[in-house]
């Protein structure tokens, strides 16, 4: 807790606004897509689709093969409990759905299913888009489907599966990934595996989304070796998430944005 305090203070010092941008694309991502505060008809099915999670009081036993919680002391966790303090928070869910939607990603990767609020977002964004979505728990997953089939999401597939062992299989079919949202292993060693894992998927316009990027410091050791990873041209800094861009035509920068 207290190296998340002095990396926000520390975030704070450094970050700026679309005044501080002078790279035309991260300027319009910024201007366009980061800060757009106009109302959504998405936004009203997103919020109900949480709604349904916060009110289902079901206890599930959950596995965890990541860096575990800060909140639970237990598996056994209420439905109701998982989404109020371990899901994405509704303006977090907002801006992922303004992400797909501003750049329209037609294969997209989540790493982390969870309750499926972040897959909801991806899934909203871009109902066209080919989502798989990778949980390695799988009473959270059955609870994702569940609620994704209630709210008419038909463009998910969900696998239940090890992280790794999953990535090792895709990377030998040639797939590529126009997005992918890291949120599944808290962890530098397994964050750098599965960027190393996924690399030859990218194309020249792929994004990557890191979640929690200063959750410890080993996490920031890891975004500090993205960064630094030659076929890495832009990074954005928002806190809690770091995004990655492969453009070869842009010039290697890194900024630090607050959102």
């Amino acid at each position: 807790m207290y190296h998340q305090i002095a990396a926000y203070l520390k975030f704070l010092w450094h970050s700026k606004n679309q005044h501080g941008v002078h790279s035309p694309f991260v300027f319009s991502l910024v201007t366009k897509c980061f800060y757009d505060k106009k109302g959504k008809p998405e936004y009203t099915t997103l919020g109900n689709y949480r709604n349904a999670l916060l009110q289902n009081n079901t206890t599930i036993s959950v596995t965890d093969f990541g860096a575990g919680s800060r909140v639970f002391k237990s598996n056994n966790r209420s439905v109701a409990r998982i989404a109020k303090n371990a899901g994405i928070s509704k303006k977090r869910a907002r801006l992922l759905f303004r992400l797909v939607r501003y750049f329209q990603p037609e294969n997209i990767l989540e790493i982390g299913t969870s309750l499926g609020l972040a897959t909801a977002s991806l899934a909203s964004g871009n109902s066209k888009a080919n989502i798989t979505t990778i949980e390695g728990c799988p009473e959270t997953a059955r609870i994702a489907r569940e609620n994704m089939t209630t709210f008419g999401y038909h463009n998910i597939h969900s696998v239940v599966s090890e992280f790794q062992a999953y990535l090792d299989n895709v990377t030998n079919r040639n797939t590529t990934y126009d997005l992918i949202y890291f949120d599944g292993n808290h962890q530098k060693e397994a964050t750098l595996r599965y960027f190393d894992t996924l690399l030859p998927t990218i194309t020249n316009d792929t994004l990557w989304i890191f979640d929690d990027i200063h959750w410890s410091v080993d996490m920031e050791e890891a975004w500090q070796k993205i960064k630094e990873h030659p076929q890495v041209t832009v990074t954005i800094d928002t806190f809690q998430w770091g995004f990655v861009f492969f453009r070869r035509e842009q010039e290697k920068e890194h900024f630090i944005i607050r959102v």
